[in-house]
């Protein structure tokens, strides 16, 4: 596998950064330790701009190449938060911030991110300019939209978007990538019904809320089963279910909290509707009432059909052909890299974190023999991109 020599060079180097992160997590926006390395590691390189303080705690870099006749303006983005997870690695770097842990792979996303820094700010063998963008709060937070909201695009003038994630079960030195959706949208909705309370031994003179709760959870179930095509992918999870206070009171009301997952939009709208649809008429049959909140969350995140293929043809030239997967499966989770590229073409890649703990666990760890590979790819995506003519 063709890793470039000063990559490998790097590699104990930035294992040292990543594991220092690792020791040290930060979640959401407050992510001051994490953004403040960054910024100084990247100023040490010679980066010829950074920009802190960018959607809160974002940083971002720029690289100017040695020419720059094409006028681009290239945005790697890796992000920086950690999550809410008291971790179980028993790694000897393991979090010192107790029930804070990178339990996604954020460290390894920024060290790498950061080696790639080192090396392209050293060389410079490419044609206009990098954005390095470190972002805080993609768990939940949409630190990737409040980038966008402070201006990342405007101040930098960015065409393209780049992003990647590790993905524990594809062997290291992997890549997968797709067309179109490759992350899902991630929905939320919040049902409450209204019925009728009163002594749990007399229920002919109430209308249960339990019992409408408990109905409507299966016939929830049908929105996927039998009105949508087999062949399109969602996800309809119920995940909540409350009501009651007492064991001989029927409860005057009951709410069920869920997920919905998409990878298309038409998808997304179609479920959103038949759930505005369903909930109060299903409530009524039984002679209660509901109502249905429905909050989106971040889109689906698309890749745009050229820019995966180029970003494809790259980790093949540091991977091989056989280790790169072109039409990898969609995941159903979500990522906020979605904003990005409905603003501007690009492309997510899955890399190989090789046989560990999933993503989201208490024994998750990103994989350090990673590093030169993601490290490598990142450099000649933007050398590549950028071509010195």
């Amino acid at each position: 596998m063709p890793i470039l020599n000063r990559i490998a060079e790097f590699h104990d180097e930035i294992t040292a950064w990543r594991r220092d992160l690792h020791q040290h997590p930060e979640v959401l926006f407050e992510v001051h330790r994490t953004a403040g390395i960054v910024a100084e590691k990247l100023k040490a390189f010679g980066v010829d701009e950074v920009v802190t303080g960018l959607g809160r705690t974002g940083v971002v870099g720029i690289i100017n190449g040695r020419t720059n006749t094409s006028g681009k303006t290239i945005g790697l983005r890796a992000d920086m938060d950690a999550l809410t997870v008291t971790e179980k690695t028993g790694a000897a770097y393991a979090s010192t911030n107790q029930g804070k842990m990178h339990a996604c792979g954020h460290d390894g996303h920024t060290a790498m991110l950061l080696g790639a820094a080192k090396y392209l700010a050293e060389t410079r063998n490419f044609d206009g300019r990098i954005a390095l963008i470190f972002q805080p709060a993609e768990e939940g937070g949409g630190g990737g939209k409040v980038m966008l909201d402070d201006g990342l695009i405007e101040k930098f003038d960015i065409s393209e978007f780049y992003g990647m994630h590790n993905w524990p079960g594809m062997p290291v030195g992997h890549f997968g990538i797709r067309h179109g959706g490759i992350m899902a949208a991630t929905d939320r909705f919040y049902i409450t019904i209204t019925g009728q309370g009163g002594h749990a031994a007399r229920p002919q003179q109430t209308v249960d809320p339990i019992i409408v709760a408990a109905q409507m959870v299966t016939a929830l179930q049908t929105i996927v089963s039998r009105n949508l095509d087999p062949l399109e992918s969602a996800v309809l999870s119920v995940t909540m279910i409350e009501a009651g206070e007492a064991d001989n009171v029927i409860s005057q009301t009951a709410k069920i909290t869920g997920t919905v997952r998409t990878l298309d939009g038409g998808v997304q709208d179609f479920i959103e509707a038949r759930l505005g649809e369903i909930v109060p008429q299903f409530a009524q049959s039984f002679g209660a009432s509901a109502v249905i909140r429905y909050a989106r969350g971040y889109p689906v995140t698309v890749n745009s059909a050229r820019e995966a293929d180029f970003a494809a043809d790259v980790a093949t030239e540091v991977a091989g052909a056989e280790r790169v997967d072109r039409n990898t499966p969609p995941s159903m989770g979500g990522e906020d890299f979605s904003f990005m590229l409905n603003e501007r073409p690009g492309a997510y890649i899955f890399i190989g974190n090789g046989d560990s703990s999933e993503l989201h666990t208490d024994t998750y760890d990103f994989n350090d023999e990673a590093i030169p590979v993601g490290t490598s790819y990142w450099v000649r995506l933007a050398e590549t991109a950028l071509k010195v003519s």
